[in-house]
């Protein structure tokens, strides 16, 4: 029975063209926990790839495009805090740089009600234990984006801590990045590449069975590397574990 709130599921295109299953998680989660989830058909990529590369000009009208399509839910929340990060913070900054005051106040206004799904399920559900059962050696890795931009500090281990059955061992330098940064693995490919064997690394030595991340985009460039290493390590997104139900009595 649908008793919470109305959320609309922001996938974001990487989510949704390579990792399908994280945002179908998240659906799962939340109708889980009350929510009546829906899914705007209209939305598009938020722009951080044109934005960090340099072309503001060509991300401005999917920051109105993101306004359009999302502007009229009380509650956005998406499986990706790079996205959420860009929504909030490049957002109304790439509208002024446009002259385009009213888009600015629009994107700050709707940038209040967009959630990275530990921040939401915490700050707004008030919510830890989310009814998760997932009987595995995990360990977690926080991205950049969720840690230093949206501050969610430890709110996905604390949901985590919560899922039954679960073995959660620290990651060794936890804090530090991995490597992917988005466009920077391309820009700079071998820094990258270190940055990301040293990640898997500290991966390695937890002996976890699974990695979990709360962007997709961050596991990718790990998992890589664990799987040319044939580590045995699979990679999880947040939403994933959280919506998991194995080995529940």
């Amino acid at each position: 029975m649908t008793t919470g709130p109305t959320v609309a599921l922001f996938a974001t295109c990487f989510n949704d063209t390579m990792w399908p299953d994280a945002p179908r998680a998240v659906v799962t989660l939340l109708e889980r926990l009350g929510c009546r989830v829906v899914f705007p058909r209209e939305q598009t990529c938020c722009g951080q790839m044109f934005t960090n590369t340099g072309y503001a000009d060509e991300a401005v009208p999917l920051v109105r495009r993101f306004v359009d399509v999302l502007g009229g839910y009380d509650h956005v929340v998406a499986p990706s805090g790079s996205c959420v990060g860009s929504v909030r913070e490049q957002h109304p900054w790439l509208a002024r740089r446009a002259g385009d005051e009213g888009l600015a106040t629009a994107s700050e206004d709707v940038g209040t009600r967009v959630h990275e799904l530990s921040e939401f399920l915490v700050d707004v559900l008030g919510v830890t234990d989310v009814g998760a059962s997932f009987p595995h050696r995990v360990t977690y890795h926080p991205t950049c984006h969720s840690l230093r931009m949206l501050h969610v500090g430890d709110k996905p281990l604390r949901l985590l801590r919560e899922v039954r059955g679960i073995d959660l061992v620290d990651l060794p330098a936890a804090t530090e990045c991995c490597g992917f940064g988005g466009t920077f693995a391309v820009k700079n490919a071998d820094t990258s590449i270190a940055m990301g064997a040293d990640k898997a690394r500290h991966v390695r030595d937890t002996g976890a069975e699974v990695l979990v991340a709360g962007d997709n985009s961050c596991l990718a460039h790990i998992g890589g590397m664990l799987r040319r290493q044939r580590a045995g390590v699979r990679i999880m997104h947040l939403a994933e574990v959280l919506a998991s139900t194995e080995g529940a009595r």
